[in-house]
């Protein structure tokens, strides 16, 4: 793990820009916090997707501005440039998996996720899920599979096993995770159609919300009316797609302004909003209270 410092929010790097090395990576959680304590316990993100399975141990764990309780078997989603941090322990019994984008993607440079696959990242869901006995047996499984194959540099085909094994090690946590947000009664639980094309909006959202897209902006990336847009957000979350794009923006706000040291301005112009001014009055028509303000409540 790579750290680049000139980043407003500590960012880790998996390989960047080495193809040749390694895009998958598993550790051993406790050896993995007592060694890098000093930089887990901080806010950071990462370019690389991170799950994190907690076998044993009770504590909390971070991620954006919630903190979760850690208890039992659990296993947690990190998507890219998602804030997160762990507590002071380090006795915890576990497992970290780190891998890049391009790991499972394929040559055309679409991702190569499984169809429905919406572990990380999505904001209207818990970035957690419980493990059960049988779930916990084919996740051990296939991290054995993943550890050996790891070991057999030069190996014909090495790199395509790697991620059928990462793949379907992920959608076991799928299927666990779909069964936890239907038991959780979780509104946002969906027919397959829905689930991925609502999931394309919010992807499309987290790679466009600074460039000012409007809502027929983005129903048109997906090849759908912006009517039919509204009623798929309202269905499934009761939201609006323009309440979708203000909550993506004002976390990112909140992230900035708790975790870096940009002034209000700067964070402003990162942000899309050619003034100042206009990005503090958005903040505080959507947050109630101005960015000063939320930073000196947090600090």
């Amino acid at each position: 793990m790579v750290k680049k410092k000139d980043r407003v929010i500590t960012e880790y790097h998996l390989n960047q820009h080495r193809p040749d090395q390694p895009q998958l990576a598993i550790h051993d959680l406790r050896s993995y916090l007592t060694e890098h304590q000093k930089d887990t316990t901080r806010p950071h993100i990462h370019s690389f997707y991170q799950v994190i399975w907690f076998k044993k141990g009770s504590g909390i764990h971070f991620v954006d501005f919630k903190g979760h309780r850690v208890q039992g078997s659990l296993l947690f989603f990190i998507a890219r440039d998602q804030v997160h941090y762990f507590d002071q322990r380090t006795d915890y019994e576990g497992v970290l998996i780190h891998f890049n984008e391009l790991f499972v993607g394929s040559k055309d440079g679409g991702v190569g996720f499984p169809a429905g696959l919406d572990l990380f990242g999505n904001p209207y869901q818990a970035p957690f899920c419980p493990v059960d006995k049988g779930t916990a047996m084919l996740l051990e499984a296939y991290l054995q599979l993943i550890k050996t194959e790891l070991n057999n540099e030069g190996t014909f085909a090495r790199e395509a096993l790697l991620s059928i094994y990462l793949k379907a090690l992920l959608i076991q946590a799928q299927r666990s995770k779909n069964e936890f947000e239907k038991r959780a009664g979780n509104t946002s639980f969906m027919p397959d159609e829905k689930r991925r094309l609502l999931n394309h909006f919010v992807n499309l959202v987290d790679q466009h919300y600074t460039k000012g897209l409007t809502v027929s902006g983005y129903a048109g990336l997906l090849h759908i009316s912006a009517r039919t847009l509204s009623d798929l957000t309202r269905q499934i979350l009761n939201k609006t797609p323009s309440q979708m794009i203000q909550e993506r923006i004002t976390l990112e706000a909140q992230r900035l302004l708790l975790h870096s040291g940009l002034n209000i301005n700067q964070i402003g112009y990162r942000l899309g909003f050619d003034d100042p001014s206009y990005f503090v009055k958005y903040f505080k028509k959507h947050i109630r209270r101005s960015p000063s303000a939320f930073r000196k409540s947090l600090s």
